[in-house]
């Protein structure tokens, strides 16, 4: 199962990048809104952002989760210039952020999605591939 998920991951990946998409250029469009947008509709903050990046479509599965970052790309660039953590390879920005957290309501994952949207300071991790970072793998509060 996980060779499936890390093959279609690839694959995807691939074919972004055949597009003419970046996989920094993609991390930008699926988690950078700096400044964070603001919708006429403030609840609907994720369901209008993961549209308009086109995270979620018509036709597919409805992303689990995905996070906003509010701040700017070059703070998530200068965490690929910190040293990786040890234990998980991943890079950590220097400072909090300001984030929004949208994680599907309910277990259903076909559309219409519906989203929760947690506006929150954390800490955030990143993959980093010369240099940009790639994909974000998780945010975290530091510990007390």
């Amino acid at each position: 199962m996980a060779s499936w998920v890390l093959c279609m991951t690839l694959v995807l990946a691939a074919l972004a990048e055949a597009v003419g998409e970046t996989r920094y250029e993609k991390f930008l469009r699926q988690h950078v809104d700096n400044p964070r947008t603001s919708t006429l509709v403030v609840h609907r903050y994720c369901e209008t952002m993961l549209a308009r990046r086109r995270v979620t479509a018509p036709g597919r599965p409805c992303k689990p989760s995905n996070t906003f970052v509010h701040a700017p790309a070059e703070d998530l660039v200068a965490a690929c210039s910190q040293a990786p953590d040890p234990t998980t390879g991943f890079h950590s920005t220097l400072s909090p952020m300001s984030l929004t957290a949208c994680r599907l309501r309910g277990g259903d994952t076909r559309p219409p999605c519906a989203y929760r949207a947690r506006q929150v300071q954390h800490y955030v991790r990143v993959a980093c591939r010369d240099g940009l970072p790639v994909h974000l793998a998780g945010t975290y509060v530091a510990p007390q």
